[in-house]
């Protein structure tokens, strides 16, 4: 075997994972080639006994009691041994060669240690048309044309979690620096307690501590299933406000610490009568999350300088 699929799930939505699995028995690289695993994390309803994954001769479930997604990957990672792993979520449809051609990009570029590529939307109802402005907020992006980079926090080639294939030494790196650092458990989604993310970045830039660079292939393509509750105007904002809370936290234990943020009376006037003359009322939502993210982690991230 070459390669380890994982998907983590919490309490699943049946009819996205069903779909998420059929696109894993459609993909042209043979099967004695991927090992399946699908890891529960602490489901009301475990998924062992509920989900038949016989179709794959090299599949299997396991339990990671810990809820969050960062725990349930580490589990993953740790549960396999490959030289490669690709992780693929529970709402994600991977288009048929996905497999096949993340593996010859490994072949061709040995200097990248994690790369994705394109993740499209399906939604179950179409999207208001101010969604579009905030569509990236869903994991969603379109790649162009082929990028690469050794460079840290350059974003157009930080590929997310979804559809993301990294190398072992990547994956033991990044084990490793979670068992050291604690802080790293802040970051990503713990059931519903929060919003938090940033877990994906964190991962990413593994590979450009180890020296080695991250890659988005206009070749590699999936869609991303998005339920209409994802469409709210209120779960947006949160996920919005989650979001700018984790990338202060992630910048900050990277050494990248965050200049005050607001602290200038003249900046907060000039900021009101901003918004006032220029930003409808969704706009002003949006900004008023991100001021109370950014509060929020400064409190945090101050002791850490």
């Amino acid at each position: 075997m070459h390669l380890s699929v994982i998907i983590c799930t919490h309490n699943p939505r049946k009819d996205y994972l069903t779909r998420t699995l059929d696109a894993l028995k459609a993909q042209t690289l043979p099967r004695e080639q991927w090992e399946l695993l699908l890891v529960d994390n602490a489901s009301a309803e475990p998924l062992a006994g509920q989900w038949d994954l016989s179709w794959h001769p090299k599949s299997r479930i396991v339990l990671e009691p810990e809820l969050g997604i960062l725990p349930c990957r580490v589990r993953g990672m740790r549960e396999t041994c490959t030289h490669f792993i690709l992780f693929v979520d529970d709402d994600n449809l991977l288009a048929p060669d996905y497999l096949e051609l993340a593996l010859k990009i490994a072949e061709t570029h040995p200097f990248l240690g994690a790369w994705g590529g394109s993740i499209l939307p399906e939604f179950e109802t179409q999207p208001p048309a101010w969604v579009c402005e905030y569509q990236y907020l869903l994991a969603c992006v379109e790649v162009p044309e082929d990028r690469w980079s050794n460079l840290k926090f350059v974003y157009a080639t930080m590929p997310p979690t979804a559809g993301m294939c990294l190398r072992r030494s990547v994956a033991e790196a990044f084990v490793r620096m979670v068992k050291d650092d604690p802080r790293r458990l802040m970051l990503g989604r713990r059931g519903k307690a929060g919003l938090t993310n940033c877990e994906d970045l964190d991962l990413a830039l593994t590979a450009c501590d180890i020296g080695l660079g991250l890659g988005q292939f206009a070749c590699l393509k999936m869609t991303h299933l998005i339920p209409s509750s994802r469409l709210d105007e209120d779960y947006l904002l949160r996920l919005y406000e989650g979001t700018m809370y984790s990338m202060v936290i992630l910048e900050a234990f990277r050494g990248r610490f965050p200049i005050r943020h607001h602290s200038s009376p003249l900046r907060a006037m000039l900021g009101k009568l901003r918004r006032r003359l220029l930003w409808n009322r969704r706009r002003r939502l949006f900004f008023n999350a991100q001021i109370r993210a950014l509060r929020r982690a400064d409190k945090i991230v101050a002791g850490w300088r």
